[in-house]
């Protein structure tokens, strides 16, 4: 695929891009990853995650050992899955940027970084650059939660500062607040009973459900805080009172105080409802992962900050409402930082990213490279 006039960064990332690897279906693009990194010399350690989350191959993990005395040892980390796609994928390139000409997602979210981590690593080891130790990590079913990076032992890393390319907006962008994320499973228990013959003896599910929903606060509820019912399902036949109902709710918030009385708001409605319908309902709550906020005593948030700088970016912070596996990491006690990568119009059928955007987050990642190489040990790590 590579020639003359393309980067071994886009032929991989146009390589990794056409391999699936929806949620918990990663082996192949592992396979391949591992290749690439056993092509580099390094040794690739498989964790024993993947009957833990669902996922046919367990989280990647890569080390580049030191050459440079002192400094920061860092963490660069990417997710191997992707939204599922719902149809081939077939990445071109047109007018600078990589496109699926299929007309489904990509998958750059989050192959972009793949390629761009390994790329940058194999120049590290191909110039000798100076560093104070590289450990790669790549991460199964990050779209679903988080579930790969929560599975992972974080114990096993040496990296003292984190940096995960997986924020869809303009290089430069820095996310210093995230939010928390909690799931909240629902399930109303009816009564089933004949829709036309003796409807009166039944007890809607599908109906208490719908109560409980119409009183919800949904979408934004402020700048930091979000709800959304994601999937209702109900009900075995037309002519039958449903007597079951499922439903999943999103709800997070970059204030976990807030967040907390969100949850029991959500908690509430589906019990009065049910009250009122002679319905039961059974709920289930799961932290999905907790949120963050950085200070600029950080040292993740300095090195990507000096990093940017050195590559010719002007840093901006900013503060987002989705999650990513920095969450999983800072709440390990891991300071760990999402950097945007120039991903654009990410699970859809219009995402796309320059060719320019990954050279130059390759020139990005060596910066940081070398800006932790030379950072004391002991100032903010």
């Amino acid at each position: 695929m590579a020639s003359d006039s393309v980067s071994p960064t886009l032929a991989l990332l146009m390589e990794l891009a056409a391999i699936p690897s929806p949620p918990g279906h990663e082996s192949a693009v592992a396979r391949r990853v591992a290749g690439e990194l056993a092509r580099l010399g390094l040794a690739v350690e498989i964790d024993d995650s993947g009957p833990r989350v669902g996922s046919d191959t367990g989280n990647l993990l890569a080390r580049v050992e030191p050459t440079a005395a002192g400094g920061i040892p860092i963490l660069l980390c990417s997710h191997l899955d992707t939204v599922p796609p719902l149809g081939p994928i077939e990445p071109v390139v047109e007018d600078g940027y990589v496109r699926n000409a299929a007309g489904t997602i990509l998958g750059a979210d989050n192959k972009a970084a793949v390629a761009v981590m390994i790329e940058a690593v194999g120049r590290v080891l191909a110039e000798r650059r100076p560093h104070a130790g590289i450990e790669l990590l790549f991460t199964t079913r990050e779209e679903t939660g988080c579930q790969g990076a929560a599975a992972f032992d974080t114990g096993l890393l040496r990296a003292r500062a984190g940096f995960v390319y997986d924020h869809a907006a303009p290089i430069g962008d820095v996310v210093i607040a995230a939010p928390h994320q909690r799931r909240i499973d629902v399930t109303v228990h009816g009564r089933a009973a004949h829709a036309g013959i003796n409807p009166e003896d039944g007890r809607s599910a599908i109906q208490a459900a719908s109560r409980a929903v119409a009183d919800l606060r949904l979408g934004r509820l402020d700048e930091e805080t979000t709800l959304t019912v994601g999937t209702i399902a109900g009900g075995t036949q037309r002519n039958v009172v449903p007597e079951l109902c499922r439903l999943e709710v999103d709800a997070r918030s970059r204030d976990e105080g807030k967040l907390v009385a969100l949850v029991e708001e959500v908690l509430e409605a589906f019990a009065y409802a049910a009250s009122l319908t002679d319905c039961r309902v059974e709920t289930f709550v799961d932290d999905l992962y907790l949120g963050y906020r950085l200070g600029d005593g950080d040292p993740a948030l300095r090195l990507a900050r000096a990093g940017l700088e050195r590559a010719g970016f002007v840093p901006r912070g900013v503060e987002v409402g989705g999650g990513a596996d920095a969450n999983i990491f800072n709440a390990a006690g891991l300071p760990c930082v999402v950097l945007a990568n120039g991903m654009e119009d990410i699970h859809s059928p219009g995402e796309r990213i320059a060719v320019a955007d990954l050279d130059a987050m390759v020139e990005v990642t060596l910066a940081i490279v070398e800006e932790a190489a030379s950072a004391e040990p002991g100032d903010g790590a």
